[in-house]
């Protein structure tokens, strides 16, 4: 499964989730549910442009887990 850390980076660089929809050019409601990974899959296009105004790695944002994992 892959999760979606957005948030973390968003927190860090101390941005809203609406600034970074309108600098890098996508509606709100298409970050959020991006955010909350509730897509299929993400354009390099878009994952270039949110690497660069949060200045951070694709594996900053993007994190791979066993779906057998559990939280202890």
């Amino acid at each position: 499964m892959i999760i979606v850390n957005i948030d973390v980076m968003l927190a860090k660089r101390k941005m809203s989730v609406t600034e970074l929809a309108e600098r890098i050019g996508i509606s709100l409601t298409n970050l959020s549910l991006l955010k909350n990974g509730r897509v299929k899959g993400i354009r390099f296009e878009t994952l270039d442009k949110i690497c660069e105004i949060l200045k951070c790695q694709p594996g900053d944002l993007l994190e791979w887990r066993d779906d057998d994992e559990t939280d202890e």
